[in-house]
């Protein structure tokens, strides 16, 4: 459905569907609970094989749980959660996960390839056998990215955005159908974000897999996104950014007056200092959920 105005999931249809293409996953009526805190509610959300949806919104809002929903972690207490048109389940082979980039212990021993072979088998106990088909998959993961040069190195030895690219491999390795990227670009530099981001987009449109990208930062993902899922208040707002990132749209959904500024290609979000619900903009601290 094509619509003019953004409507809050739960309060309507979801906004500019973009086509009827495949679903990659989908949260039909979805709510999670903890205890008596409803941390959203009525979200329906759907992202189709090939698209880039961003998912923004405050700390605390339940931008991460949307994603340990479809990984199988969080259970949902109403609606439904699907995967590739099937419920999620753990360890689902549908799914590539990249998370944000970590410094790693100095003293492990663990090689930018052993990092994308647990892409395939790491959800598994025990020792693997060695196998062809499997270091032929970890190989072409690797050469995808870009990393071939570096594999064989200690990945503490690696710069973040290295790392950064071998953990896009290891989402890759399985051929999934949907890529859940958790703030990939936290604590890495400019020009690294950049690379991180293009990879992600050129992954996606090469293979057509749905991406849903947590960020607290609009502007790096810009360029790339399909849409927007806004979460904030309970609710989920899904549209395209010019529908969603609206001074009238945010200011709707926070109940406080929130400031949208465009300029030089860029959004800048501005919350009113009394209420101080989000500012998200060019120089926001990287925080997460």
């Amino acid at each position: 459905m094509d619509a003019q105005t953004p409507v809050p999931s739960g309060h309507g249809t979801e906004l500019s569907d973009p086509d009827t293409r495949s679903q990659a996953a989908q949260l039909k009526g979805a709510e999670v609970t903890f205890g008596d805190r409803v941390l959203w509610h009525d979200v329906d959300l759907t992202v189709h094989t090939g698209e880039f949806v961003a998912v923004l919104g405050p700390n605390g809002a339940g931008k991460t749980t949307m994603l340990r929903v479809l990984l199988g972690q969080i259970p949902l207490s109403a609606g439904t959660a699907t995967v590739a048109g099937h419920p999620v389940t753990k360890g689902s082979a549908d799914i590539g996960y990249v998370p944000q980039q970590r410094a790693m212990d100095t003293l492990a021993p663990i090689r930018g390839r052993d990092l994308v072979t647990m892409g395939v088998d790491g959800h598994r106990w025990g020792p693997r056998w060695p196998s062809r088909a499997r270091r032929r998959k970890v190989d072409d993961a690797i050469r995808q990215v870009g990393a071939t040069s570096y594999a064989e190195a200690p990945i503490s030895q690696l710069s973040g955005g290295e790392q950064q690219r071998l953990r896009i491999a290891q989402a890759l390795v399985t051929d999934p159908a949907l890529m859940l990227c958790d703030e990939p670009l936290l604590s890495l530099d400019i020009r690294h974000q950049d690379e991180v981001t293009l990879l992600i987009d050129q992954a996606r449109r090469a293979h057509e897999i749905g991406v849903l990208f947590v960020t607290h930062e609009i502007n790096p993902v810009l360029p790339y996104i399909d849409r927007v899922a806004y979460v904030a208040g309970g609710r989920v707002l899904v549209g395209t950014p010019d529908e969603v990132m609206r001074s009238e749209t945010l200011s709707e959904l926070y109940g406080s007056p929130v400031q949208v500024f465009r300029r030089n290609n860029r959004i800048v979000v501005l919350a009113d200092e009394e209420h101080g619900p989000h500012e998200h903009g060019e120089h926001q601290a990287g925080t997460r959920d």
